[in-house]
């Protein structure tokens, strides 16, 4: 039986919550003695060992959230339906799940019997690769992914996980071994990434390649380009093609698309950061604070200052 979060549409009109390290220690510590064996936490790392209650507890305090460091997943039973930056995905038993810094999460539903296992790097973490050299799923172009993957490649990243679990409870642990696990780890699922995406060139549609692409391209520059032609340009497609293969395919127009991450961005900046509107309103390259306030008010149906305020 699957469990709900908060019906959707009123969870689109609560603003993403900073889901980070302290806010999860504060989350599950209150719990600590039922969830010793299933949850490890360090300044380093947190790691999840395949127990429900923890996702019960963090949906608990009202989604959706924005991350601010790196989660690597996978799912060996169960299912769950999850917002991941705009796109709804359905995760099932066989699935890895990637997620980057600044990815929005907003769960929908999942069954009783989930269990999901992943770890998450936070700043104090070792990276094992230097600025740059990451593997080229992690480098900044993909924000984040969901694959169906085979039971041999599931079963080797539980082996890598687990002998990580296993080495963050030895007394003074060789940080360096846990790097090279998770480099390991990120190899894996980049080569699983790049696997996937080459057998989907050649069965996907060019619609779907496109609205894809698009979704891709307004999660990357929403902040400074709110406009269809740039996307079109990019995708090399005119105007009225892009908006008819978004239309089509997802339901939903290409401009709302556009303004969906827009708001998003906007409301993170009004809830965690100290910048004045106008500053914001320069940031995210809008013409004048003016013109900010009225595509903010015209959408939300407060002004920017009233919505912080609030």
């Amino acid at each position: 039986m699957a469990k709900k979060a908060e019906p959707r549409g009123h969870q689109s009109k609560q603003e993403p919550k900073l889901m980070d390290m302290m806010r999860m220690k504060d989350i599950f510590m209150p719990h600590l003695e039922q969830i010793r064996d299933n949850v490890y936490f360090s300044n380093e790392i947190g790691i999840l060992h395949g127990s429900t209650q923890m996702v019960h507890l963090v949906v608990q305090q009202r989604p959706p959230f924005i991350i601010n460091d790196y989660r690597f997943g996978f799912i060996l039973r169960g299912e769950g339906r999850v917002n991941f930056n705009l796109v709804d995905r359905h995760l099932h038993a066989g699935t890895i799940v990637y997620l980057s810094p600044g990815t929005i999460i907003n769960p929908i539903s999942f069954s009783d019997d989930l269990e999901l296992f992943g770890f998450a790097l936070f700043s104090d973490f070792p990276m094992p690769f230097p600025p740059g050299q990451m593997p080229s799923a992690f480098n900044g172009q993909v924000r984040d992914f969901q694959l169906p993957v085979s039971e041999d490649d599931i079963q080797t990243a539980y082996r890598i996980f687990d002998t990580l679990w296993q080495l963050v409870h030895q007394p003074d642990y060789h940080r360096p071994v846990a790097s090279s696990l998770v480099a390991a780890m990120m190899h894996h699922y980049d080569a699983l990434y790049h696997r996937h995406t080459e057998q989907q060139s050649i069965n996907r549609s060019r619609e779907q390649t496109i609205f894809d692409r698009f979704i891709q391209l307004v999660n990357q520059h929403c902040h400074d380009q709110h406009q269809i032609g740039y996307y079109a340009d990019r995708l090399c497609l005119t105007e009225r093609y892009l908006s008819t293969v978004i239309r089509q395919t997802s339901g939903v127009t290409a401009k709302e698309w556009i303004d969906r991450a827009l708001i998003t961005r906007i409301k993170v900046e009004l809830m965690h950061t100290d910048k004045s509107v106008s500053r914001i309103s320069e940031d995210l390259n809008f013409p004048n604070p003016s013109f900010f306030n009225k595509y903010f008010k015209r959408l939300i149906g407060i002004t920017p200052q009233k919505y912080r305020e609030r």
